[in-house]
This record gives C-alpha cells, sequence and structure tokens, in this order.
C-alpha cells in the first residue's frame, strides 16, 4: 500500500514541475508581460526599457522562470495591476468562496447522485428506470452555461426565490449568524445548479455497478441460502457498489474546477472561476499564472487522491 502511495507521489511531482513550465512559458507567449497595465501607456520608452530591466523582463525564459518559482515556493506569486494588491492575498480571499461552492456541490452531487443511482439500478428496465436515465441522458447533453443561465433566470430573476449575484448580502457583520446564513442562501442555487449536471456521471455509474453486482454469484447463493431482498440488497449489493464511489471523489473535485469557472461567472460569484476571466479579458497576466497553476495542481492532486482511495478499495489495480 505504501509502496503504491511513494509511487504515485513520485509520478505527481514531475507532472507539476512540467505543468509549471508549460503555464509560464504559455504566459510569456500572450501578448504583453508583467508590466502590461501598471505604468501609463504614455510613458516614454527609455522609462519603459528600465522598469521592464528592474523587473528582468529582459532575462531569458528560464531565468524568469526560476525567479518565478522561487517566488511561488515562498508564497510571492507577484503584484496584480488590477486589484493593486499581491495576487496571493487575492487568491485567499476568493480560494475561500470557491471552497464553500465546492462543497456545497459535492453535497448536493452526492445526495442526488446515490439515491436516483440506487433507484435505477434496483428497479433497471422499469419506468422508474427510464425516467432517471432519460434524466441522466438530458444532463449528458445540456451545456451546463446554458442550464445555468435557464436556473438564474428562473429561480433567480422570474420566482426571486433566490440572490442573482454575490456571495453575501451587503451590510452584515463577518462572523454573525445572519451572515453564516446569507452565505448558504447565496451558494444553494449556483451549487444546485452545477450539481445537477455533475452528478450524471455519478447515477450512471453506480446504476451500472448495482445491475452487475446483482448477477454475480454470491448474490445467487445468498439469496439460494434463503436471504431477504433487504438484506441482500443493503449487506450485499450496496457495500459491492457503493465503495468504488469513494474513488470518484477525487475525480469530482477535478471536474468542479472547470464547471466553477463557469457558475461563478453566471452567478457573479466572487470566486477563483470568476477572478480567472477577469484577469485574462484585464491581461492581469500574475494573476492568470497564477490560477492556472493552482488549478492544474488541483486536477493533479485530485487525481491522486482518487487513485489512493481505488488502491484502498480494490487492492488489485495497485502497481506490484
Amino acid at each position: 500500500m505504501w509502496k503504491f502511495i511513494v509511487r504515485r507521489l513520485l509520478i505527481t511531482m514531475p507532472q507539476i514541475i512540467i505543468l509549471s513550465v508549460l503555464v509560464f512559458l504559455m504566459a510569456q507567449a500572450m501578448p504583453g508581460d508583467a508590466l502590461t497595465g501598471m505604468l501609463d501607456p504614455n510613458v516614454d520608452r527609455a522609462t519603459l526599457e528600465e522598469q521592464r530591466e528592474k523587473m528582468g523582463l529582459n532575462d531569458p525564459w528560464y531565468i524568469q522562470y526560476r525567479d518565478w518559482v522561487a517566488g511561488a515556493v515562498q508564497g510571492d506569486l507577484g503584484q496584480s495591476f488590477r486589484f493593486k494588491m499581491p495576487v496571493t492575498e487575492l487568491m485567499e480571499q476568493r480560494i475561500i468562496n470557491s471552497f464553500w461552492l465546492s462543497l456545497v456541490t459535492l453535497i448536493f452531487t452526492y445526495l442526488i447522485a446515490i439515491p436516483l443511482g440506487i433507484l435505477s439500478g434496483r428497479y433497471n428496465d422499469t419506468l422508474l428506470d427510464q425516467g432517471i436515465t432519460g434524466y441522466t441522458y438530458i444532463g449528458f447533453a445540456t451545456p451546463l452555461f446554458i442550464f445555468a443561465l435557464v436556473m438564474l433566470w428562473v429561480f433567480g430573476y422570474n420566482l426571486g426565490w433566490f440572490p442573482t449575484s454575490g456571495s453575501v448580502a451587503p451590510g452584515l457583520e463577518p462572523g454573525t449568524f445572519d451572515y453564516f446564513l446569507s452565505r448558504i442562501y447565496h451558494l444553494i442555487l449556483p451549487g444546485l445548479s452545477l450539481a445537477l449536471i455533475t452528478t450524471v456521471n455519478t447515477v450512471q455509474y453506480l446504476r451500472s455497478e448495482i445491475i452487475d453486482t446483482k448477477q454475480r454469484d454470491f448474490i445467487v447463493t445468498a439469496r439460494a441460502k434463503g436471504a431477504s431482498e433487504s438484506r441482500v440488497y443493503n449487506k450485499h449489493i450496496l457495500r459491492n457498489s457503493l465503495l468504488p464511489i469513494a474513488a470518484f471523489f477525487g475525480w469530482e473535485i477535478t471536474s468542479l474546477i472547470s464547471g466553477t469557472v463557469f457558475i461563478e461567472q453566471i452567478f457573479g460569484y466572487p470566486g477563483m472561476g470568476q477572478l480567472f476571466l477577469e484577469s485574462i479579458n484585464l491581461r492581469d497576466y500574475s494573476v492568470v499564472t497564477s490560477v492556472v497553476l493552482l488549478f492544474g495542481i488541483a486536477s493533479i492532486l485530485g487525481a491522486l487522491l482518487s487513485d489512493i482511495i481505488l488502491s484502498i478499495v480494490d487492492p488489485r489495480i495497485r502497481i506490484k
């Protein structure tokens, strides 16, 4: 077990290094540089070159990469020209909001997916199963941003059940109970919108696992011994079918990263996804590279977490 984890960690480290190089080179290929937007465009060329030399922007790319990595390791990701503050401090404010949105989305996802997957698998080829399967097909076919816009229009603007933007109502004191309730209230609609789309993979997988498990020999044996149907499902089928779902927890985190970018922009939710899109539009390069690097590392660590959980659930996949 520990050998498998160590080997996966050894594979993960080069992936993070390669990711950082690619992110840095892509940022270098973008028009402009880290100085863009920080100075008056009418400033004379001599002053501009002096500032560029002072910031090390005339150094070879590998020297700039070394300095960038050295700063990132120490928590210095540069300065945002738009927000006039350190990128690290800016991301700390936004990452908390994205964390709570991801957590609420995961809770909604499993609350929806597990019951639907169990019902669809247990009563497969029935009208109920066809209805649930139809929902998953619609979920696969519907673009997330279109579904989120419909949810916002119906429940936010038309019915007025939920707020249409922001992460908390203005004027509330942080730390109070009203502030906490407002935060939850602002999370429900974007979290539910994202969960209703991302849940379809889990529903289909759980359905397939239950149908496959029902046909195995040990289930036939349990029924032949006179075990009740409820005992067969609760003790044998569900236990064996739900375990692999835990292994997809890391992949759920990875899928949330791309989903929150659209959700936060559509719902005006001040998280990492909205910050990412704003920084691209404003060419705030320090923020863009930092956010892309963070998203990439989160995806790699999510895959690592899934592999570790899956190796615990099914020891057969461990590397010998």
